[in-house]
């Protein structure tokens, strides 16, 4: 079944913690501390793999989770790396925040590679904290949390042509007398229930990626039948082949069916409407009322269209178009790519913190203090000292004397509780 959306959620491997160690030797009884640092958290990696041409594989896998760096060793010796994830997407694949929907990133070209979520640092082992005071630090900090994301996965087709137009006006059958590609093809309509791709040989050593999508229908840009699955796709593409039966056979009429077809392009999207059009007036070798050919001829060359009659079936008129839509992708600018509106998370936004005051007691919160408090041994001394400086550094004390707290007054920080002292 194809796919073309899904939503998922990624967790980069948390750093390892560092360890509280002390050089235990047969002739050095008081040696110094040599715990080692935590490794770094696996990074989660997205990858461009053209191999790939759909989004089937997350509908059975929602999460995706890098390993944990290992922990800090005696001897100075750090904690292994948490192993990183890689995550294989097709080509044109757009990576959106699952909250906001802004785009983080458009896996455009293949093999590229994207760090969607980073690992965290590994905690740092007691020999840092040794200073001429403080010679037996009996404190470690442990790693930081990887970041963690919701996201959602949009898979944009990337083809130089999209044939646009009505079910059954023959876009299938254009596409595969003109390329590679297998579509199925059927006298009904919706027959093309999901993209298809194929190269189109061009003589002249030129090529193209030709796709036929899903048939539009009135609505389409509201999401109305296969609306929104057609448009994503066509979005991307340099010319636009407008497919417009003139046979008559189902009573059509072709100028309202071009019309139509146009303003759900333009109600979707005002580039897409601009996008370069070539019309092909397909099934000429059945027409039934001449007079809406002739009709629809006059009405295209007065919008001084590129206007081509063919016969998909019987190939008449098929290899011109082609050719001349060879040539029309020669001066048009390459595939869109799409701009990232969300770029790397802040430091400072992974570290901030809160201060509020409930029944009393000044609550004070925020990723900062979580990370914090696990650096912290409450039972040493020195570790105190440490943390009660790192209130201080990062502003947390001056917050709570701006929010009234006084001496005395209780402060709160997740499972720890103690009196606020000038």
């Amino acid at each position: 079944m194809f796919a073309d959306i899904a939503e998922i959620s990624i967790k980069a491997g948390n750093g390892g913690n560092g360890l509280v160690s002390f050089r235990r030797e047969k002739y050095v009884p008081n040696g110094g501390p040599d715990g080692g640092d935590g490794g770094k958290g696996g990074d989660i990696i997205f990858k461009a793999d053209p191999g790939l041409t759909t989004l089937t594989d997350f509908r059975y896998r929602k999460s995706y989770k890098a390993g944990n760096g290992g922990d800090g060793k005696a001897r100075n010796s750090s904690g292994p790396k948490g192993e990183d994830l890689t995550v294989l997407v097709p080509v044109g694949t757009v990576i959106r925040d699952g909250k906001s929907g802004k785009i983080i990133k458009d896996m455009s070209e293949p093999g590229e590679e994207f760090i969607a979520a980073k690992g965290g640092n590994g905690g740092w082992g007691n020999m840092h904290f040794a200073t001429p005071t403080r010679q037996a630090p009996k404190f470690a900090k442990n790693g930081v949390p990887g970041q963690e994301r919701e996201l959602t996965l949009e898979l944009k087709l990337i083809a130089d042509v999209g044939l646009a137009g009505f079910p059954n006006v023959g876009k299938s059958t254009f596409l595969s007398v003109v390329s590679d590609a297998r579509p199925k093809i059927a006298n009904y309509h919706f027959t093309t229930l999901e993209p298809n791709l194929g190269v189109v040989d061009a003589g002249e050593g030129r090529s193209f990626v030709m796709a036929d999508i899903p048939g539009l229908i009135e609505g389409a840009h509201e999401g109305v039948g296969l609306g929104h699955e057609f448009l994503r796709h066509i979005e991307r593409t340099r010319l636009i082949i407008h497919v417009v039966d003139v046979s008559g056979i189902e009573g059509r009429d072709p100028v309202e069916d071009f019309e139509k077809i146009n303003s759900e392009l333009a109600l979707y999207s005002a580039a897409l409407a601009e996008r370069p059009q070539i019309v092909a007036a397909n099934k000429t070798d059945i027409i039934t009322e001449p007079e809406l050919l002739d009709r629809f001829r006059e009405y295209i060359k007065e919008k001084n269209l590129p206007f081509f009659e063919i016969s998909a079936a019987s190939k008449k008129g098929v290899r011109e178009l082609i050719s001349f839509a060879a040539s029309m992708l020669e001066t048009l600018e390459p595939v869109a790519v799409y701009e990232p509106e969300i770029f790397e998370l802040p430091e400072e936004e992974r570290e901030d913190f809160t201060v509020t005051l409930e029944d009393g007691v000044y609550v004070v919160e925020g990723p900062y203090i979580e990370k914090l408090l696990r650096g912290v041994n409450f039972d040493d001394d020195e570790s105190l000292q440490y943390f009660q400086r790192a209130l201080r550094r990062k502003g947390i004390i001056d917050a709570l004397r701006e929010r009234g707290c006084g001496e005395g007054d209780p402060v709160r920080l997740y499972e720890i509780e103690f009196d606020f002292v000038e």
